[in-house]
Formats: structure tokens, C-alpha cells, sequence
């Protein structure tokens, strides 16, 4: 049994298993780490504290450019690090 969250990084809609809640759970857009919590449970002892606590656990959104950003800037690096396919260089078979 599964259900959807958002990513609170990049907003994406995520399916989550039932058995991941409360746990933290990875965005396999973004990376982003998160807990997984069903929108229709609160996490608290009422709703309204339950939707105060995630609006103090969600990052704003400079804060998730920011991250997105960083995130862009390793993927940039790794792919200019890492070697990649070199043509042979005995030239071409005739």
C-alpha cells in the first residue's frame, strides 16, 4: 500500500510505502531527504499543530533553490571529472 507526498526540495509528487512513515525517505528527483509523513494523518496532537510543524520543517523557497543549485553544481562537477568515452585512437579500420 502506498501514498503520495510532495517533495518539500523540489515539490515533485512521490509514491511512498506505508511502512516508510515517520521514516526519512530520499527524492529520487532531486536527492532531497525528508520525513515521510501521509497528509491525511496529522503528525501531532491536533491538525493545526501538525500543519505548524511542517510549515517549520519545509525549507522556504530560497532556501530550495539553493539546494537545487548546489545539487546542479556537484552533478556539473562529477560530470566533467569523471572520463568519459575516448574514441579509439588507432583511427578508423579500413
Amino acid at each position: 500500500m502506498h501514498f503520495f507526498q510532495s517533495c518539500p526540495i523540489c515539490g515533485r509528487s512521490l509514491r511512498i510505502r506505508v511502512t516508510l512513515l515517520g521514516k526519512k525517505v530520499f527524492c529520487r528527483h532531486c536527492g532531497g531527504g525528508f520525513p515521510a509523513r501521509d497528509g491525511e494523518s496529522p503528525a501531532g496532537p491536533t491538525a493545526l499543530d501538525a500543519s505548524l510543524s511542517r510549515a517549520r520543517a519545509e525549507p522556504s523557497l530560497e532556501e530550495r533553490i539553493d539546494h537545487l543549485l548546489a545539487r546542479a553544481s556537484l552533478v556539473l562537477a562529477r560530470s566533467t571529472t569523471e572520463s568519459p568515452w575516448q574514441p579509439d585512437e588507432s583511427g578508423p579500420e579500413d
